[in-house]
């Protein structure tokens, strides 16, 4: 007969016991997730408050690095918990709360490096209409557009979710995984299952055709430009390239991983693979970007050595 009590928390049998050595990662892990917040707050802060970089290419930066700070911040708080903590216990509540904030940073995520490539498609292959077609107007709705559609997806996913009576209450994750988190209900998920299928091919489909689609305009564009216009177009697509590599290859990883059975795979890769995408690319990306491009390098320089401005 199937166990129909009432679940009030979950317990993540992913941390492993490592003893006082936990400690030393706390502090690592603690370091880290500063180092995110004072990375993208930085670059935020540079790309508000100087006028000159009030372009889209650097406003769609911004909503990025928002989401960086959104996504970690979902993550870290829990995680630094649970590691020096005895139980590795999550309440229901958080549970459901942290699952809705980490698939919004996904989509969000995906959403806002699609926009990026047919920012970089518009203003290498159209440059004479560039300032006519990606207007203020459209930049802000663009950007709305990446945020709402997260949210829309996700709040129809959550609202499935809360319907399930679960029958279980142990994941093996460090994190709470929604599919993970299905697997444990002992009612019908069908429309959970199809419903997820459905916006996976949504949420994922479109936007890699406009990305393959920018960037095969884009190549052939630059193919037939002169040195100095491939340095330029080099320069402005390698970093969003990377990003979009960096975030599409973890996040596969994490989504392959949680649908996979047990496997003989180590505990540490295991838990390296389902946090990979939650944790580099929010280091990685507001780095990357301040020091490849010019203008948002030596804003974050006149911030940090406000002093090297006067010479």
């Amino acid at each position: 007969m199937q166990n129909l009590t009432k679940i009030s928390f979950i317990i993540l049998t992913a941390y492993t016991d490592v003893g006082n050595v936990k400690y030393l990662y706390f502090t690592i892990l603690l370091a880290l997730y500063v180092c995110i917040i004072f990375a993208n707050v930085l670059v935020i802060r540079v790309i508000c408050m100087d006028r000159s970089l009030h372009e889209p290419m650097y406003l769609f930066l911004c909503s990025l690095c928002v989401n960086e700070l959104y996504g970690s911040t979902g993550l870290f708080p829990c995680l630094l918990l649970n590691l020096i903590s005895d139980t590795h216990e999550i309440s229901l509540t958080y549970c459901y709360i942290q699952i809705y904030c980490l698939y919004t940073y996904g989509v969000a995520e995906f959403s806002n490096l699609a926009i990026m490539s047919y920012d970089r498609y518009m203003s290498i292959c159209y440059p004479l209409q560039y300032n006519t077609i990606v207007t203020p107007k459209k930049v802000c709705l663009l950007i709305l557009l990446a945020w709402l559609l997260s949210f829309c997806i996700f709040t129809v996913t959550f609202s499935l979710n809360l319907r399930l009576q679960l029958c279980g209450n142990v994941m093996e994750k460090v994190w709470c995984d929604n599919y993970l988190l299905v697997r444990l209900s002992c009612s019908d998920t069908t429309l959970n299952n199809i419903y997820g299928l459905c916006m996976t091919v949504l949420v994922v489909g479109p936007p890699m055709v406009l990305m393959l689609y920018s960037y095969i305009r884009i190549i052939k564009i630059t193919f037939r430009a002169s040195n100095d216009t491939k340095k330029k177009s080099l320069g402005t697509c390698v970093p969003h390239i990377v990003s979009l590599l960096n975030y599409s290859i973890g996040s596969s990883f994490a989504m392959i991983q949680s649908r996979l059975t047990k496997t003989s795979m180590p505990a540490t890769l295991s838990i390296i693979i389902s946090v990979y995408f939650l944790m580099i690319p929010p280091l990685v990306n507001p780095i990357m970007y301040g020091l490849k491009m010019t203008k948002i390098r030596d804003a974050c320089r006149k911030v940090v050595c406000p002093r090297n401005s006067f010479f």
